[in-house]
């Protein structure tokens, strides 16, 4: 009776299997091939996964690394340039009678960009003291950015891979 309760349990787990006649275990402890080794797929998504993966990584997630590390160097220059038009607001260099002086202790690099190209403009034209009545009055700069993509390179940098970010800031 026992023998036969345990055959009865085999039977049940093996006809719940997902694929009760692939591959059978005989008495002996050898494996009988009932269809085939290749119907039964379920090792080929593992090894698939590998070469997907590598496809994505590759063509997916490097290139948008190297779009977010520009985006990211572009936009702290572009915060360094707006918080360097904040400082000259209050520093402001034009002096009254139209000459421009920077003054000492001038700070020129914010968060490691060096500001450069700074210029004074009275409506269209750089301050003089013959074009102190226009209006508006600006500041111009600009700053540099270099990037350092891994894949992009030649969609990115199609010459160099310096950008040039010129800002302007209205004071008056």
């Amino acid at each position: 009776m026992r023998g036969r309760t345990v055959m009865d349990i085999v039977q049940i787990a093996r006809a719940r299997s997902r694929h009760p006649d692939v591959v059978g275990v005989r008495r002996r402890g050898r494996a009988s091939n009932r269809k085939s080794f290749i119907a039964d797929q379920r090792g080929a998504v593992a090894f698939e996964t590998i070469f997907v993966y590598t496809l994505i990584v590759a063509f997916l997630l490097m290139p948008l690394a190297d779009v977010a590390a520009a985006g990211f160097r572009f936009i702290s220059a572009w915060s360094a340039l707006r918080s360097f038009g904040q400082y000259i607001q209050y520093k402001t260099p034009l002096g009254p009678d139209g000459t421009v002086n920077w003054g000492a202790g001038f700070q020129t690099t914010v968060a490691g960009y060096t500001i450069g190209n700074i210029k004074v403009w009275c409506g269209s034209s750089v301050c003089s003291s013959g074009n102190l009545t226009q209006i508006p009055k600006y500041f111009t700069f600009s700053t540099t950015v270099t990037l350092a993509p891994i894949v992009w390179r030649p969609v990115l940098c199609p010459n160099s891979c310096t950008y040039t970010l010129s800002y302007s800031e209205r004071f008056q």
